[in-house]
């Protein structure tokens, strides 16, 4: 080995020292600054005596230690006395719900003797307005909350993407009605509540703490009590309605075509819609409305146009489509024989036949299957407390 390449073997391994050692400084260094701006650390809040796990009580997110709002829990039995402007009034749930997620009702701490009677209703108030299936609850309680204090949440709140209702129990008043924050109304108690699902899917967490927290906002700034339910529990009963609900929605639909190369006479089949008491809507689809005036099933035309008030004689289609939306229509065995027997009418009015949508023709046997799978649809609805066409169904499949 040359003294040349003994000169750098030596520097190289004085250079690799040197960053080592520079290294080594720094990190001291950085090490000390830490230190110095840390010098009370936390203490671990799991290995600290005296505090419960969170696994030994109900987690209750966002959490509010304020005095209760009455004896109105959400399970109280007895359907409320409402009176809203679009009925809220809760279905009523089976004890024994199948694949029900549990829910949890958070228990504010008892309101002191000196205020008990001093917020107490001077007539027995009706049980809050609240599914405890679908919903998730806000609980407000002050004395005199004017409605206005609300606005902007309640504009706010209509940009969750779920439907939000607001019911206000008046001062000295036993009924729930809407609250409107343009209304010079006053509350003794407000519950607000926002819907778990629709056929749009589950909430999601940001839109209940969005909702809580624009709540808590507004009633703190005016000294209010005010109470979220658990937004984790909400979240997992969001989820299981949205399972149930995709299981079962189903829509049916039974088809009137030309036999061959032919088309239908829509000048007929209008006739036929006419005279079975469906009414031409203003999307150009004929429906057979329920007493609530809640379609049964419908009728379209397969062609581009819709329907028009005015029928030119011999107007002609390749076909026309019979729609029955399963969750929606109530007693619908019977609805279902009905449609199945105006297709049929329709079929022999024009020469046509009626087929699936897969343009097979629809026999007796085929339409007993149908029927089967129906049935076997509205038993698992019933067992989850949401019966076809019910006003619970009719929110939840909107």
């Amino acid at each position: 080995m040359s003294d040349l390449q003994i000169w750098l073997l030596v520097i190289g391994v004085a250079v690799v020292v040197a960053v080592l050692v520079f290294n080594w400084t720094q990190e001291r260094r950085f090490r000390k600054q830490a230190d110095a701006a840390f010098q009370a650390p936390m203490g671990d809040a799991l290995m600290e005596s005296g505090v419960v796990p969170r696994e030994t009580y109900n987690r209750v997110e966002p959490a509010l230690r304020e005095p209760a709002f009455g004896d109105d829990e959400a399970g109280a039995s007895g359907e409320p006395h409402v009176r809203m402007d679009a009925d809220i009034q809760p279905d009523e749930v089976p004890a024994d719900l199948e694949d029900k997620a549990p829910v949890s009702h958070p228990e504010a701490p008892p309101v002191p003797a000196s205020s008990t009677h001093s917020h107490a209703p001077s007539v027995a108030a009706s049980p809050a307005p609240y599914d405890e299936l679908i919903e998730y609850r806000v609980r407000i309680g002050g004395e005199g909350i004017p409605a206005s204090v609300f606005a902007d949440t309640y504009n706010h709140a209509r940009t969750l993407g779920k439907t939000v209702r607001w019911a206000g129990l008046p001062v000295d008043a036993s009924e729930w009605e809407e609250v409107q924050p343009w209304r010079d109304a006053h509350y003794q108690q407000i519950v607000v509540t926002l819907q778990l699902a629709d056929r749009n899917g589950a909430v999601l967490g940001d839109q209940l703490f969005a909702l809580c927290n624009s709540l808590q906002t507004a009633a703190r700034a005016h000294g209010l009590q005010v109470a979220c339910d658990d937004v984790a529990d909400a979240q997992e009963r969001a989820q299981s309605i949205d399972r149930f609900c995709v299981d079962v929605d189903v829509l049916i639909g039974l088809n009137v075509v030309a036999r061959g190369e032919g088309a239908v006479n829509l000048t007929r089949i209008v006739r036929e819609a006419e005279g079975n008491g469906m009414v031409l809507g203003v999307d150009g689809v004929f429906q057979l409305l329920d007493s609530r005036g809640e379609p049964l099933y419908a009728l379209c035309n397969h062609d581009a146009e819709p329907f028009s008030p005015t029928v030119v004689e011999g107007q002609a289609s390749q076909g026309v489509t019979l729609q029955f939306d399963v969750p929606r229509v109530p007693d619908g065995l019977k609805v279902f024989d009905g449609m199945v027997g105006f297709g049929r009418k329709l079929a022999n009015e024009v020469g046509g036949i009626l087929v699936d949508d897969n343009l097979r023709p629809l026999t007796d046997t085929g339409i007993e299957k149908i029927r089967t799978q129906l049935m076997h649809i509205y038993e698992r609805m019933d067992a989850r407390g949401v019966p076809s066409g019910s006003r619970r169904a009719l929110r939840l499949f909107s």
